[in-house]
């Protein structure tokens, strides 16, 4: 690669995923002449690895590949992978002949957010505010105008969450508007404001700690890269960092004066609590309709988006799998020994076979 060498039908091809780290000298016009970027796959193209991943894996008839791939978004090849093996263990653990939609759903939540934590005991105070709290964030993401469709709502525990409202995008996202982060910001609100309204100030929690950490980096995002407050512009503002012995740098980068930062601060407030605001009025609004689905949630634990919907018009969700019959089935492992048959009428001793 030194270009002084006639070293021709020779091609060199490289690889790597830390492209940030490689030495300037590689990059230079004349080394590598194609430079092909290969990002995560879409939501097709999630679909169709699906498809080579579970061609030894008997599938049940409820299995939705398109919803398993809308529910990935920014997994990996490998990742997809992982996610048809957990689903595969799953269905072999429960002694299952196929793997079912449920399997699925269960493996992506196993990979995005760590396994059921089913040695954690709950209260039933906890286990009331935990539905609440989700409920909130649900009853939101079915009112707000502009936002995703509600996949499920649960309160069992996993990894460091005590429940979760999961919402599937239609399609990959490569933009947001204005309108979709106000509602996001409504939604993340959600389940502060639901524990403020039935229990009392008093009463609420710290569950709505990762909430309010989204919110507030979505609102500082807004203000601070795109142009999204009237009182500072479509300006483009830094935030001010202090480098210790970082290298050879040793100084304070000053991007914003403390004037800005504080106008920075109060806008980051304004769009937070808009949104806190708005989440009561809606709540307020939509106060029967929280304590039906709170009600389900605590009985059923896990909620479908389309049965959380059929919850709020008074129709219970329908357990009874038909997929797998009640009875377990039988071990395809023969027992160890070879039984003999009982001597009686009618039965016939085996004769000793000769040993070779």
């Amino acid at each position: 690669m030194d270009g002084f060498e006639a070293n021709e039908g020779i091609i060199l091809i490289a690889a790597t995923n830390r492209p940030d780290v490689l030495d300037p000298a590689l990059l230079r016009p004349g080394r590598f002449d194609r430079q092909v970027y290969v990002p995560n796959p879409d939501i097709n193209g999630r679909e169709n690895i699906l498809k080579v991943h579970v061609r030894k894996v008997p599938l049940a008839p409820d299995v939705n590949l398109k919803t398993v791939a809308r529910g990935t978004p920014g997994f990996s090849g490998a990742d997809l992978a992982n996610l048809v093996n957990e689903a595969a263990l799953m269905a072999a653990r429960r002694n299952k002949r196929m793997v079912t939609q449920g399997e699925f759903e269960d493996a992506k939540d196993k990979v995005m957010m760590g396994a059921e934590r089913k040695s954690l005991v709950m209260t039933e105070e906890e286990k009331m505010l935990t539905a609440y709290h989700e409920g909130g964030h649900a009853i939101l993401a079915l009112n707000v105008k502009s936002t995703d469709p509600v996949h499920k709502a649960t309160i069992i525990p996993r990894g460091r969450a005590l429940g979760m409202v999961m919402q599937l995008p239609e399609r990959d996202k490569l933009s947001m508007s204005y309108e979709q982060m106000t509602s996001r910001l409504i939604i993340m609100m959600g389940g502060r404001v639901a524990e403020e309204m039935v229990f009392g100030k008093d009463k609420v929690t710290s569950g709505a700690q990762s909430d309010i950490e989204q919110a507030t980096r979505l609102a500082r995002m807004m203000v601070t890269r795109w142009g999204f407050s009237p009182e500072l512009g479509a300006v483009s503002y830094g935030e001010n960092q202090d480098e210790v012995f970082l290298g050879m740098s040793v100084a304070r980068t000053q991007n914003v004066s403390e004037a800005t930062a504080q106008k920075i601060d109060m806008e980051i407030r304004r769009l937070v609590e808009e949104g806190h605001d708005e989440a009561r009025k809606i709540l307020e609004a939509k106060r029967s309709d929280l304590e039906v689905l709170a009600k389900g949630l605590l009985e059923f634990e896990t909620l479908s988006g389309d049965e959380i919907k059929d919850l709020l018009i008074g129709k219970k969700p329908n357990r009874e799998s038909t997929i797998e019959p009640t009875t377990p089935r039988p071990s395809t492992v023969p027992p160890a020994g070879k039984s003999r048959p009982r001597s009686g009428p009618g039965t016939i001793e085996p004769e000793p076979q000769p040993q070779t």
